[in-house]
């Protein structure tokens, strides 16, 4: 028996009301994504799920912020984690790392079914990535995947920053209307 998952709008308008149900079901549906986008953003799996826990507690206070306006709240959601990956990105530059601190490195653990649909989203990745100018998959990858803020990618394309958010906001429209085809 299949089940559909449930509409992540309609869990954050409950949330939004206090409806610790419809959270927690949020969270058995979006954890594993948005963990993803964590570790790969902090590349640290012990700092990744602290953040996790605080990127949870954001979306428990800010779900009334949500507008779902006909689209998936998935980005959004990915948004407040990449945000935040972000923030402690920058305040880990601020603070000096001790020489003899240990490096932690993210241990995957690895299942036949994670690595079949890992395989998948990285071909349909991949495939959409591929149908972009490569300048503009180029300054995409570098915003959502690497965490360079915009004046930084308008300065490594040597483009005004109102064109470089434009870029980014056009691409990611063509990203879309490709993971919907």
């Amino acid at each position: 028996m299949t089940t559909t998952p449930p509409d992540l709008a309609d869990l954050l308008a409950r949330i939004a009301l206090g409806n610790r149900p419809a959270f927690s079901s949020l969270y058995s549906h979006t954890s594993a994504k948005l963990f993803a986008v964590l570790l790969r953003l902090l590349d640290n799996r012990a700092e990744a799920e602290d953040a996790l826990q605080e990127v949870y507690i954001r979306i428990w206070q800010r779900a009334d912020r949500f507008r779902p306006s006909g689209h998936s709240a998935m980005p959004w959601l990915i948004t407040v984690a990449r945000n935040h990956a972000i923030e402690r990105l920058r305040t880990r530059k601020r603070q000096p790392v001790p020489l003899d601190a240990p490096q932690d490195k993210p241990s995957v653990e690895a299942t036949p079914e994670r690595n079949l649909a890992a395989h998948d989203d990285l071909a349909r990745v991949s495939a959409c990535l591929d149908e972009l100018d490569s300048d503009r998959a180029s300054a995409l990858c570098g915003a959502y995947l690497d965490g360079d803020s915009y004046q930084t990618l308008a300065e490594r394309f040597d483009v005004p920053l109102n064109t470089m958010r434009t870029w980014l906001r056009r691409t990611l429209q063509k990203l879309k209307a490709c993971f919907e085809r």
